[in-house]
């Protein structure tokens, strides 16, 4: 099961929204993780010219990461994506040693995340309070 409550799952007496939040909420993540692989990408020619190379180990996990960045963009419907991102961006802080250029972006990036399950936590509490937009009937008088 998913730790966000979905549009199915009532909560208290708030009316369900009439788009579900959840969905705009994962294109977030997903433009997110994209973007990040994209950057972590552009790190690939900095560990050719400044790590042990393309082909060393380095190399490989870098790509791995990068990889695993856009692959995980498609599986953010489960709940287990989330750790999922939280364990790519302890990989690139793992790089902290051999590569801190590399560890800047997994820092960068987990401060980008953090801030992405604050608002996650946010919008879960104002949905269960009723006070998304979604949520109120439209006047047509105003």
């Amino acid at each position: 099961m998913s730790d966000e409550p979905t549009s199915d799952t009532p909560t208290d007496d708030a009316p369900a929204p009439a788009q579900d939040p959840w969905k705009g909420f994962r294109g977030v993540q997903a433009g997110t993780l994209v973007l990040e692989a994209i950057v972590v990408g552009l790190a690939l020619p900095v560990v050719a010219q400044l790590g042990d190379g393309l082909t060393s180990v380095q190399g490989w996990v870098v790509g791995g990461i990068a990889v695993a960045h856009v692959v995980c963009s498609g599986l953010l419907r489960f709940a287990w994506s989330t750790w999922v991102i939280l364990a790519l961006q302890a990989a690139l802080l793992a790089f902290v040693v051999t590569l801190p250029w590399v560890a800047v972006i997994g820092v960068l990036f987990l401060a980008v995340w953090l801030w992405l399950l604050w608002l996650r936590r946010d919008v879960a509490r104002r949905m269960a309070q009723g006070r998304l937009p979604g949520q109120h009937p439209t006047n047509p008088a105003s």
